[in-house]
């Protein structure tokens, strides 16, 4: 693996917190059913629903905890994006070094590691990098307008995602959350890493199909007929809370 791309201990620290952390759409439709007037939590919430019952969220849901913590660890972070206020929103974040440098940090996609996106820095390439995200490898091409990251699976197949790289401000960046969080997609989403033989893998449950990607495939897996089959399955990859997931499920499956 190619460690030059590589977050300073202090950020890679913190964002280890989190390795366990899926990112899914349940936890959204979960909450949109609560009578609450404002659907984005804060992260006091978030915080206490993780304890309660083992759930964490969507794409803002993790960028606004993951910049709490790193800010009351003194580190400089702030939210970024693509879509905002669209159904196709997506939420990142970068975390700045003692000496400025960013590295983009993305939960959302699951990324296993945050990566440099600097490119005056000495240790920035735009080679293909292994360790960074499950079952791919990944070149970043880095601008001031765009941050371009390509993916390569084991089959080939390559794909592309755009980032801008400029912060957005909180308020504009909670407007936005607000806006996905009552935005509900009746497909269930629920994506997390998992250990699979010597590496990371990436575990996907994505409208009513299971799959494992690991750099020696692609695997579906068996397909449920009943809700609570796929409950515990979920529980088994997740640690979920069962109650919880089948409450859930069965909200999507009226959709």
């Amino acid at each position: 693996m190619n460690r030059r791309m590589q977050a300073p201990d202090n950020i890679l620290r913190i964002w280890r917190e989190f390795d366990r952390f899926p990112m899914e759409t349940f936890t959204k439709m979960w909450y949109f059913h609560q009578d609450t007037e404002k659907k984005q939590r804060d992260v006091a919430q978030m915080k206490e629903h993780y304890q309660q019952y083992g759930i964490t969220g969507n794409c803002f849901d993790l960028a606004i905890w993951l910049i709490d913590v790193l800010k009351k660890e003194g580190i400089i972070a702030y939210p970024i994006g693509h879509g905002l206020h669209s159904e196709e929103a997506h939420a990142a974040v970068i975390a700045l070094d003692e000496k400025g440098n960013r590295y983009l940090c993305d939960l959302g996609d699951q990324w296993i590691q945050p990566v440099l996106i600097e490119t005056q820095h000495e240790d920035y390439t735009t080679e293909w990098l292994t360790g960074f995200f499950p079952a791919a490898n990944v070149q970043v091409c880095s601008s001031e307008k765009q941050i371009k990251i390509r993916y390569l699976r084991p089959n080939g197949k390559i794909s592309c995602q755009l980032y801008d790289p400029q912060p957005v401000n909180m308020e504009e960046f909670l407007h936005a959350a607000e806006l996905s969080q009552t935005t509900i997609d009746p497909k269930p989403l629920f994506e997390c890493r998992v250990p699979y033989k010597t590496e990371i893998a990436h575990w996907e449950f994505n409208d009513w199909e299971a799959f494992l990607s690991a750099s020696d495939g692609l695997f579906s897996e068996p397909s449920y007929n009943s809700i609570e089959q796929w409950a515990t399955r979920i529980n088994e990859v997740s640690g979920y809370d069962q109650q919880f997931l089948l409450t859930t499920l069965k909200w999507y499956q009226k959709y």
